[in-house]
């Protein structure tokens, strides 16, 4: 195989036995071509492979391949953000939106991509900050979420975009999601779902108390801002990508804007997103009486 990649970074999660398998098989097949393969883990099962931090991954590795499943590639893609070192997902277990390659046919679909048969698919990201201190938070690739902290309680809050009002609700929180995460807890909490290809942010409601609000979608670029009442007798709490977060206090400001950096997918050439929701979603499933 003349392969266009060859230095792999593999990524996979921590101490995780479920992983071996899969690790075993995709270390061996690149090894089989030629390819020098790192790891950002040491592994019992294999500790000829040699261990690079991830931080390491842009000047030693010309791709990434994360094993795991969404959330596995979710935290590789916000530590490789801006490098533009592209990153393939082998989903072991339920079928991924974003890790979308599987074991099965694993090497006719992992030999396309080394032979530079693939699609590339550039994704953004959002960033949170503390309006008061400006001080950033996180990044995120799926979403910003503000909602109520360890309390049954609705919050307070008012949302402006680009320095304009627009409503005061009181709500279990609000979820900021990008084209990329309109699937995850945006879908859950009845938001659209956003082709991946559109540049541009839905916000919605979390639960909220009034049968007129509605999901809304923005440009991309819109910087928002989330206030929270000072009538608020509890604390909230602001999460990205569903990561454990960062308090909020009543009065407290949260800014969600674009990221400037981005993200590079690879997926196989025939990849396609609608097929993938219609899997996941069983969109199509032929209807019994």
């Amino acid at each position: 195989m003349n392969s266009t990649f060859k230095y792999i970074g593999l990524y996979i999660r921590k101490n995780d036995p479920v992983m071996k398998n899969a690790v075993i098989q995709v270390t061996k097949f690149l090894q089989a071509q030629s390819l020098t393969v790192f790891v950002n883990e040491p592994l019992r099962f294999l500790p000829e492979l040699e261990v690079i931090s991830i931080g390491d991954f842009p000047q030693k590795c010309d791709l990434t391949i994360a094993i795991g499943g969404d959330g596995t590639l979710l935290f590789i893609a916000r530590a490789l953000a801006g490098s533009g070192l592209p990153l393939v997902g082998i989903n072991v277990g339920r079928l991924g939106f974003l890790a979308d390659l599987t074991l099965t046919n694993l090497e006719q679909h992992l030999s396309q991509i080394l032979e530079g048969k693939y699609r590339e698919d550039t994704r953004f990201l959002m960033q949170s900050s503390i309006t008061k201190s400006d001080k950033l938070i996180s990044m995120a690739m799926n979403d910003v979420v503000v909602h109520s902290h360890q309390s049954l309680h609705m919050i307070e809050f008012e949302t402006s975009i680009n320095g304009r009002f627009l409503n005061s609700q009181r709500a279990d929180g609000i979820v900021i999601a990008t084209p990329t995460g309109s699937t995850a807890y945006a879908m859950s909490a009845g938001g659209p779902i956003l082709d991946v290809d559109l540049d541009a942010l839905v916000l919605t409601s979390i639960c909220p108390h009034t049968l007129s609000n509605r999901p809304l979608v923005i440009a991309a670029d819109s910087v928002i801002d989330i206030t929270l009442s000072e009538n608020n007798t509890h604390t909230a709490m602001v999460t990205s990508d569903g990561r454990p977060g960062h308090i909020l206090e009543p009065g407290d400001s949260i800014r969600i804007e674009r990221h400037p950096s981005t993200i590079k997918l690879l997926h196989l050439e025939d990849h396609d997103h609608y097929s993938i929701l219609r899997a996941k979603l069983e969109w199509g499933r032929k209807l019994t009486c």
